[in-house]
């Protein structure tokens, strides 16, 4: 059983998690992606809890780049096209190991990350081997909450929520 409690890093995988994984290419070559506010809010409430967040991609985006800028997500990884010695260098610099971090994918290319962690997790619209392997799968697809469910999971589980509420509910 995973030790919530242990977990200081989440990390995620962009298009297909952070986005409904639909790729706007606008005529003059630039692109678009929708990001969803819940998910946002549910990493600035991470962050508040003093828990460290890593988008972690297998493309070079604009959009993704300013994105984590709003969000102020210090870690942004692209053209991880092998994204485990990616993780474990990201991992190494911060000091953690993998019982300390939690990880959200979608398809094949993230697996291997999210076997490695203690938390693995994989979106509702996810291929089926990534849902196989995953510690959990969500109710809400990539885009659409699911980054939001995962966090509001975990810090309920580790007593956090209640704590980041007396903002909100004083």
């Amino acid at each position: 059983m995973t030790n919530l409690a242990e977990i200081k890093l989440l990390a995620l995988d962009v298009d297909g998690v952070l986005t409904d994984g639909a790729l706007v290419v606008n005529g003059d070559g630039s692109e678009s992606k929708n990001f969803n506010s819940v998910d946002g809010h549910g990493i600035r409430m991470w962050r508040r809890a003093g828990l460290e967040v890593a988008l972690l991609s297998g493309r070079v985006s604009a959009p993704t780049r300013h994105r984590a800028e709003q969000l102020e997500i210090e870690y942004v990884l692209e053209d991880c096209h092998y994204k485990l010695p990616a993780f474990e260098r990201l991992l190494k610099q911060l000091g953690l190991g993998p019982e300390n971090a939690a990880y959200i994918g979608d398809d094949l290319p993230d697996l291997p990350v999210i076997r490695y962690v203690a938390f693995g997790v994989a979106v509702a619209n996810s291929v089926d081997e990534v849902k196989q392997y995953a510690d959990y799968v969500t109710t809400r697809p990539g885009g659409n909450g699911a980054v939001r469910e995962v966090i509001e999971y975990i810090l309920k589980k580790t007593n956090k929520w209640q704590e980041l509420m007396k903002r909100y509910l004083p």
